[in-house]
């Protein structure tokens, strides 16, 4: 990219599946942009997290709901280094371990607990453009499922962020087991793909809205995926990193 100045603040929501490079795209395009770095998909990670380790059961619609209303969040927004507090505990591995990604689904298709964490994912991306935040007033990456449609639809640049079934099993496969045999492929199958299922029955994230440009990252790696997406941010608001 040449090299310039973002004149305004600016808001780039990102959406897409799992395995779609979401998370390593978007700090990616945060640093070279100079932006927060939000990870939402951490948010219901972290929710799921205190419910277990607070004893409810996830099937308790109401009570899952009541827990993430005084859910004590503090998400860390630097892209060099997110990271994810509950309670004044670091849980940015643990929410990662296998037993949160197999129960996030129950808490990520709450409608209650999506309306609260909705909330305090604007309020996060409000906050972006007071001068005194982490970017200085110059905005943020948000990245989700519903950021382009239902947080901020409003963003100055949306982009679903895609890649064939293939490429997004196997790049879970290599981060969850190191590996992306044929073995490490199926036994990450089911966790990628019946997680897109039961998140598709609330939100819409396999195919672009209305003004969301689509990226398909299938043939590209992480540094083309990321040029790909910078791309986008030029030719939507003319500023370039």
């Amino acid at each position: 990219m040449e090299t310039g100045e973002l004149s305004t603040s600016m808001v780039v929501a990102i959406d897409g599946p799992s395995g779609s490079g979401k998370s390593s795209v978007s700090r990616g395009v945060a640093r070279a942009l100079g932006l927060a770095y939000l990870d939402t998909g951490a948010m219901y990670r972290a929710a799921t997290w205190w419910c277990l380790h607070r004893g409810v059961p996830l099937t308790d619609v109401a009570a899952v709901a009541e827990q993430v209303r005084g859910l004590p969040l503090e998400m860390g927004v630097d892209p060099e280094r997110p990271t994810v507090h509950v309670d004044g505990v670091d849980i940015g591995d643990a929410i990662r371990e296998t037993a949160i990604s197999a129960a996030v689904s129950a808490v990520a298709t709450n409608l209650e607990v999506r309306a609260e964490l909705g909330r305090l994912q604007r309020a996060a991306i409000e906050g972006s453009r007071e001068p005194g935040s982490f970017s200085g007033g110059r905005g943020i990456v948000a990245e989700g499922r519903d950021i382009t449609t239902v947080v901020a639809p409003d963003a100055d640049v949306r982009v679903l962020l895609t890649a064939s079934e293939d490429a997004r099993l196997a790049r879970r496969a290599l981060d969850v087991h190191g590996s992306d045999d044929a073995a490490a492929v199926e036994a990450t199958r089911d966790q990628v793909l019946r997680r897109d299922a039961d998140d598709s029955t609330v939100v819409q994230f396999h195919v672009a809205a209305d003004g969301v440009a689509t990226v398909d990252s299938s043939h590209l790696d992480l540094d083309q995926t990321v040029q790909a997406v910078l791309d986008v941010v030029a030719q939507v608001t003319g500023s370039r990193a």
